[in-house]
């Protein structure tokens, strides 16, 4: 019997959204960390992708607002191969 990939579970690959007030345009100094937004952790790219984009979108009229994804399954796992397209970030 053989397998076939889409047979296989996906890989879990968590991804941190969030985002707060930059001190300055041209850094990445949060004005204040106490009001992070915490958007959530999501299991794959495409769905932070989507969370990212309806946050930062929300925000559009603070132009000091930033929010990022952080790829939490290369901190857990930093000696992991990278997975194909998932290394351009917002």
């Amino acid at each position: 019997m053989s397998t076939s990939d889409s047979d296989q579970p996906r890989k879990q690959l968590l991804h941190l959204v969030f985002g707060g007030e930059l001190k300055s345009l041209e850094g990445v100094d949060f004005r204040n960390l106490d009001e992070l937004d915490i958007v959530g952790i999501y299991p794959s790219y495409a769905e932070a992708y989507k969370a990212w984009k309806a946050a930062a979108q929300h925000t559009v009229d603070n132009a000091h607002m930033r929010y990022f994804i952080v790829h939490l399954h290369r901190l857990l796992d930093p000696d992991a191969a990278p997975i194909p397209g998932s290394s351009k970030a917002p």
